[in-house]
């Protein structure tokens, strides 16, 4: 089936969705009984052509129409009460879908963060007295030279509350990043490029000052996956604003209503992971092991995440979207 053919025969049932999702808004008990159950046949429907036009047309605007069109409609369908097993599918495949369905996003969030960290780290390794100047206080230890054959000249305690900070201050960057969103994504974006700024000139300074061994010893493991976060984090934050820049064929309201679901999912489900990434660092990033150990584990943990948004967030086909209807 080609893209003409499918849309002339399938868009008269989507235009009578959205005409029904017009007419309830956010609340199904606008619609009477007869409108209500035509309201769940037609999302089973548009719930296979939205199967088939991801495989088959994923970069037309069809595709988008048909996601915005089965989102709003299914938080309508089930609305009444909560699926047995939803949270199960949700840790499942739901978050790993919503991480996966927008790689656009999440490659613009993870430029936006880690070029400023490319760009700052070579700027603090060739101008050390300029760069320190944006570093906040809490960070300088970092590049401090300390005394030869101790890190950074901290004592154990001292140690924990530099690494405390490091794992507070990425947390309250993950959750910023994402709500930062709604000024348009720019506020997202530029909670990305600043902490990249700040990611980067700590780390030139701490390897120009000759703390480079400690300062991977000290975040690499849990540094890989908390990245991860702020990067998943700072990609929701982008599709918020987007929503409201270009709704597409809803009204900029509804867009950002069924965007902000979307997005509420992926920081609920991130969050989980920033308590593992808090253990890591705990029981691994303070056990005083070798960078290469350390840079193993980070490494290690964050293939498991990544190797799960791939395996786990594949699209759903259209034998499961069916049954997940049903």
């Amino acid at each position: 089936m080609n893209l003409e053919r499918f849309v002339t025969q399938r868009s008269p049932a989507w235009d009578e969705l959205e005409a029904l999702l017009t007419a309830a808004r956010t609340r199904p008990e606008r619609l009477e009984p007869e409108r209500l159950r035509r309201l769940g046949v037609l999302y089973r429907s548009a719930s296979a052509d939205l199967a088939l036009a991801r495989r088959r047309f994923p970069g037309d605007p069809v595709a988008a129409r048909l996601e915005h069109a089965v989102g709003r409609a299914r938080y309508l369908v089930y609305d009444a009460g909560a699926r047995r097993g939803s949270l199960r599918e949700f840790v499942s495949h739901g978050y790993w879908r919503r991480v996966r369905e927008r790689p656009g996003a999440l490659a613009v969030a993870a430029a936006l963060l880690l070029l400023p960290v490319a760009l700052a780290w070579g700027w603090a390794l060739t101008d050390p007295a300029a760069a320190i100047g944006l570093v906040p206080t809490e960070f300088r230890a970092a590049a401090e030279p300390g005394p030869e054959g101790t890190d950074l000249g901290l004592t154990p305690a001292e140690e924990a509350a530099f690494s405390s900070t490091v794992l507070t201050n990425n947390i309250q960057v993950t959750f910023l990043a994402f709500g930062a969103g709604i000024f348009l994504g720019l506020g997202s974006a530029l909670v990305l490029v600043f902490n990249g700024l700040i990611l980067g000139t700590i780390g030139g300074l701490a390897f120009g000052a000759g703390n480079g061994s400690f300062f991977v010893e000290l975040v690499a493991a849990h540094g890989v996956l908390e990245i991860s976060c702020i990067v998943v984090a700072g990609a929701a934050g982008l599709r918020l604003g987007w929503a409201i820049v270009e709704p597409g064929l809803a009204t900029r309201g509804d867009s950002l209503v069924a965007e902000a679901r979307r997005a509420v999912e992926v920081i609920l489900g991130t969050a989980p992971w920033l308590v593992v990434a808090g253990i890591i660092e705990g029981f691994v990033s303070r056990r005083g092991l070798a960078a290469g150990p350390v840079v193993a584990v980070g490494l290690m943990v964050g293939c498991v995440y990544w190797g799960l948004v791939i395996w786990r967030g594949r699209p759903a086909r259209s034998g499961e979207l069916a049954e997940a209807a049903s």
